[in-house]
């Protein structure tokens, strides 16, 4: 008797989870494509920041193909996931933008968009993901910090401490160069694949 009764109980509760997992199933489909819909939107708003001068973007597959390939050692743990032409209202390309991923301080990684022009002048820098310390690390997204990158036009990029940031100078952020550094090798990293130094 006592069997019985259990296996009826565990049937139901199958029963259940199961209707339960085909129902949650049904939502996450039905709201992947809003979720999608909407990173890719953010990512087209951060991009036409980033690059004001450009009309429409689009995959530049040899470069793209050059950074899954490339050494970016000296970048320390820097990745460049995509490499996209930026083109003018004719279809020229002008420069290109770069979507840059480089391991940062408490929040892990910080996923940054760099617009480059051909002539290798950084027309912005854009935050895709970024979750650092509030008040410390979240001040790499202020103007005061990334505006520094718009406009220069060098090889590389370094980092200094207290103020008085050369041409091929940002300063950190105080309290926060782990985060500096980070996006700043993200930069320098998008440089080196579009340049090619």
């Amino acid at each position: 008797m006592k069997k019985a009764g259990f296996m009826k109980d565990a049937l139901i509760l199958f029963v259940i989870t199961l209707i339960s997992g085909v129902l949650l199933g049904g939502v996450y489909e039905m709201t992947a494509a809003v979720i999608a819909q909407r990173q890719e939107a953010e990512k087209q708003k951060t991009y036409k920041e980033v690059y004001a001068d450009a009309s429409s973007f689009s995959t530049n597959e040899e470069l793209t193909a050059k950074a899954a390939s490339a050494d970016l050692s000296a970048y320390e743990k820097v990745s460049v996931s995509e490499i996209l032409d930026a083109k003018d209202a004719s279809g020229n390309v002008i420069g290109h933008l770069v979507t840059s991923t480089s391991k940062a301080g408490y929040g892990g990684e910080v996923t940054i968009s760099i617009g480059i022009t051909s002539d290798g002048t950084i027309t912005g820098i854009g935050f895709l993901t970024i979750n650092e310390t509030p008040g410390l690390g979240m001040k790499a997204k202020d103007d005061e910090f990334k505006n520094q990158f718009i406009g220069k036009n060098a090889p590389q990029l370094s980092l200094v401490k207290g103020g008085g940031a050369g041409d091929a100078e940002i300063n950190a952020i105080s309290g926060a160069t782990v985060t500096s550094t980070a996006v700043t090798n993200a930069v320098n990293a998008a440089l080196f694949l579009v340049s090619g130094n």
